[in-house]
């Protein structure tokens, strides 16, 4: 165990892994983790002389997430999309009912599906068709948003379809899904949805007085394929 603030060690460590889809040729890898403080990291490595070990001097950060006050809900995995581009998934920041109002909020990289062009830029480049790329109001990494804890995803390897796990808050699990090709700015819902159920927030510790959702009414989400209880299994 290690020291960290917000409890010890929580949902922390090692979030996720992923080889480039050139590794054969460039030797690059990525890793998510959290560090000491919480905050989720991004980093690059390449391997070293032996094939089995990495070169920790090619250590590079690529992005850092504050998310230091809860040690819970990190999300963390990675995937190289059938388009090239790095998928990387982030939890809403901990705690419970999204109390920083991560979800439903684009002006935060928490409780996110990310995008990101590591081929390019520096650190990375922003990929054209990225929602809020460029001028459009919202933070230009994010692909997806209105998740809970989205600590696994995959690509489907026949049809590049993405289907997204989602762990539920007290009552509903849900799988949401994204067909290949289909332009991003999906919003699976939370905190305004726990699976396909309403959910209203009323213990709002951070942002005071409770809000209550206010943000929810107006808003079009895109329902889970498939939503069930604790009972049925995990996400």
């Amino acid at each position: 165990l290690i020291p960290c603030s917000g409890g010890c060690p929580g949902e922390r460590g090692l979030l996720g892994f992923a080889f480039h889809p050139s590794y054969a040729t460039n030797g690059l890898f990525y890793v998510a983790y959290t560090r000491l403080n919480g905050d989720i990291i991004l980093a690059r490595y390449h391997v070293s002389s032996n094939p089995d070990v990495a070169d920790p001097s090619s250590a590079a950060i690529l992005l850092t997430i504050g998310h230091s006050s809860q040690s819970n809900h990190n999300g963390g995995h990675l995937a190289f999309g059938p388009d090239g581009y790095l998928y990387m998934s982030v939890g809403d920041g901990g705690g419970g009912g999204d109390p920083f109002e991560s979800g439903q909020s684009i002006n935060t990289l928490l409780g996110k599906l990310l995008r990101l062009d590591v081929d390019h830029g520096s650190p990375y480049a922003i990929p054209a068709g990225n929602p809020f790329a460029g001028a459009t109001p919202g933070l230009d990494e994010i692909w997806a948003y209105g998740l809970r804890n989205p600590w696994r995803f995959s690509f489907d390897r026949q049809t590049g379809d993405l289907y997204i796990g989602d762990v539920g808050q007290s009552a509903r699990e849900e799988v949401d899904f994204q067909p290949a090709g289909a332009a991003g700015g999906q919003n699976y819902g939370w905190d305004c949805r726990e699976g396909t159920l309403a959910y209203n927030d009323t213990s709002d510790t951070v942002n005071m007085p409770p809000i209550y959702n206010t943000d929810c009414p107006g808003r079009t989400f895109t329902e889970p394929v498939l939503d069930y209880s604790h009972a049925f299994g995990c996400a």
